[in-house]
């Protein structure tokens, strides 16, 4: 029988079972007597809810260091921390891995109808947008946050399967920003954005209610994109140096008090404007590795983020960092 059901009859079977097994406490035999299906498809059935957004399962630790650890830099920084936990036996990208599935788990919280969500991409945005699960919304918009290309490549396969898997997960119309990354010159960059159809993106970015984004590091233990894929030249390492730069959200870079305006490099970025960002009432910062601590301190104290999601380890260093 569940076979022969289409997609719409699953999830509506889905929803059932899941009430049932959830709510109701019966087995999963018990379930499938009342819905006329194999034990093994009541397995898929509650597998498609929790796929589906149609279940969160929330894991409350009796742990006090954690909610510690997240009340200390709320109370620090202002800012609201999802601590995740990872194992230090691991590798640093299966960390990054597992913070962005809890992120992923998260946005379906912070996103939903009428809504536009700015997206940054980058390594952190695309492990996220890996483990999104669907939930269906209705107008709402997926807005590129800065542009992907470089002197060799368009960067559109890039950001796109980025942008296209937000999209699909949350049947939302995605807006690219089909620029460079960085501009040879700033003039181009302000001719280019008095054009109408770069103005109309720009207009979207403006309105956003979500911005997710990681933050860029040159020193990471997961390298950033940016700095590793061709689109800064030495010379624009050694400016970045000058500046005393320390990160960047969205191509766009900060020193280690949160100033960015003066920063030689953003004349040429085609970056969301940091005070634009910050219009944003949630911004949603995903990090893992102690090696951006210093970048994430820089954008706190710039006030960037609203939402940090972070693993343990890294939470903690933050407290203990100079």
């Amino acid at each position: 029988m569940y076979q022969e059901l289409n997609e719409t009859s699953k999830v509506k079977l889905s929803l059932r079972a899941a009430q049932l097994y959830y709510q109701q406490d019966l087995t999963m035999e018990a379930i499938g007597t009342e819905l006329n299906v194999s034990r093994s498809s009541v397995s898929r059935l509650l597998q498609m809810a929790r796929d589906r957004g149609i279940v969160e399962i929330k894991v409350h630790t009796p742990d006090e260091a954690p909610r510690r650890i997240a009340s200390e830099i709320n109370d620090r920084f202002g800012v609201n921390a999802h601590l995740v936990p990872v194992s230090d036996a691991i590798s640093p990208v299966e960390q990054l891995d597992r913070v962005s599935l809890s992120a992923a788990r998260m946005l379906s919280g912070f996103f939903g109808s009428k809504m536009t969500m700015g997206v940054a991409w980058g390594a952190t945005t695309s492990a996220v947008s890996r483990h999104l699960t669907r939930r269906q919304t209705s107008d709402s918009r997926i807005v590129q946050l800065n542009g992907a290309g470089n002197d060799h490549t368009t960067g559109v396969t890039y950001s796109g399967e980025i942008l296209r898997r937000f999209g699909e997960a949350f049947s939302a119309v995605v807006e690219q920003f089909p620029v460079p990354a960085f501009f040879d010159d700033s003039d181009t960059k302000s001719i280019l954005w008095r054009e109408r159809s770069i103005k109309r993106t720009l207009n979207i970015q403006g309105s956003l209610d979500v911005a997710l984004f990681g933050l860029g590091a040159l020193h990471a233990e997961v390298p950033s994109h940016v700095y590793t894929a061709g689109y800064l030249s030495q010379a624009d390492l050694d400016s970045l140096r000058d500046d005393n730069v320390v990160g960047d959200i969205a191509t766009v870079f900060y020193r280690p008090d949160g100033s960015w305006e003066d920063v030689k490099l953003n004349r040429r970025s085609s970056g969301l404007d940091l005070d634009v960002l910050k219009r944003a009432p949630r911004r949603v910062c995903v990090v893992s590795g102690k090696s951006r601590i210093p970048s994430l301190q820089g954008a706190l104290a710039g006030g960037f983020i609203t939402d940090l999601i972070i693993d343990d380890f890294s939470a903690a260093s933050l407290l203990t960092a100079n």
